[in-house]
């Protein structure tokens, strides 16, 4: 073989044997992602896998004054949401309590509120909200230190947050809300909500007292989770009055016309089929009511 032809056929072979490498080192290095655009709304989705912030145009929510019968965790609520927002000190939130009484509801509500109160004051700076669902809370840290880096003030929230025995992503929620050596970012508030003021299941600490070699040191290591949180917020089971003022502001709200006494007798008959009484029931309610009468829930 001519010795041109021979150098010539190595350089190829090494050549091909490069290109194979550089293609398996670009699948084992995972591509550097964009940095979030949060001027383009102000509430985005976090989707772990990609490491993006999705932006949500329109969010799914209800004016505030529709929220009825948590009259003080409402005010205890938008109060810590706009101190945070004008750069003041205030908590992590965890509401918890009762199904349906309207927690995710009311993060969602004082966000927009706090963003109105903010125009009206004339101030530019705009509140940002993101959602991480659940099953990406182990990747709360990153999202974190993202967050930081866009330098808005943010709040992360995650709705029906709970841990199931022998799930340790716990412990990434516990180190994202203290925030490590370097402490939680100034920018960012973390919002929960749960129907469990610990967040674990009673068994799962029951079963560390039983096993530990010191038992309350074990379920203080459990327990101390929903300590990060600030301030606690319940939601309790409503009274029938607070059930019939929920449905009469959702009537007012959308203009349904309807008799009174036949919408109250009415309204006590669903909660009474579903067996229970809540601001979701009563807003099942109003949108049966509202098909009833030919008519679609706007705004």
């Amino acid at each position: 073989m001519d010795p041109q032809q021979h150098d010539k056929s190595e350089i190829a072979a090494i050549a091909s044997r490069l290109d194979t490498l550089i293609g398996l080192i670009a699948r084992a290095v995972p591509p550097e992602h964009a940095a979030p655009d949060f001027s383009a709304a102000d509430a985005f989705v976090w989707h772990a896998g990609e490491a993006t912030l999705e932006p949500v145009e329109r969010v799914n929510r209800i004016d505030i004054t529709l929220l009825q019968g948590v009259d003080r965790a409402r005010d205890q609520l938008v109060d810590n949401t706009m101190r945070f927002a004008s750069g003041f000190a205030a908590n992590n939130v965890l509401l918890w309590g009762a199904r349906g009484m309207g927690k995710s509801s009311l993060v969602k509500a004082t966000h927009a509120h706090v963003n109105a109160m903010l125009a009206r004051d004339g101030k530019d700076a705009r509140l940002k909200l993101i959602e991480i669902h659940r099953e990406d809370i182990e990747s709360l840290p990153a999202l974190m230190k993202l967050v930081k880096a866009g330098g808005h003030r943010t709040i992360v929230y995650c709705d029906d947050l709970s841990f199931d025995s022998g799930d340790a992503s716990y412990k990434s929620l516990k180190a994202a809300l203290d925030g490590g050596i370097e402490g939680r970012p100034e920018t960012v508030l973390f919002y929960a909500t749960s129907n469990r003021r610990h967040l674990l299941p009673r068994d799962m600490i029951e079963n560390e007292r039983s096993t530990a070699i010191n038992p309350g040191e074990a379920v203080e290591e459990k327990v101390s989770l929903s300590d990060r949180f600030g301030l606690w917020l319940g939601f309790h089971k409503c009274s029938q009055d607070e059930f019939l003022a929920m449905i009469e502001a959702y009537v007012e709200h959308y203009g349904l016309d309807h008799d009174a006494e036949t919408l109250r007798a009415e309204a006590l008959e669903w909660a009474t089929t579903r067996g229970s009484r809540s601001g979701r029931v009563a807003f099942q309610f109003i949108q049966d009511l509202a098909g009833r009468l030919g008519r679609s829930l706007q705004g």
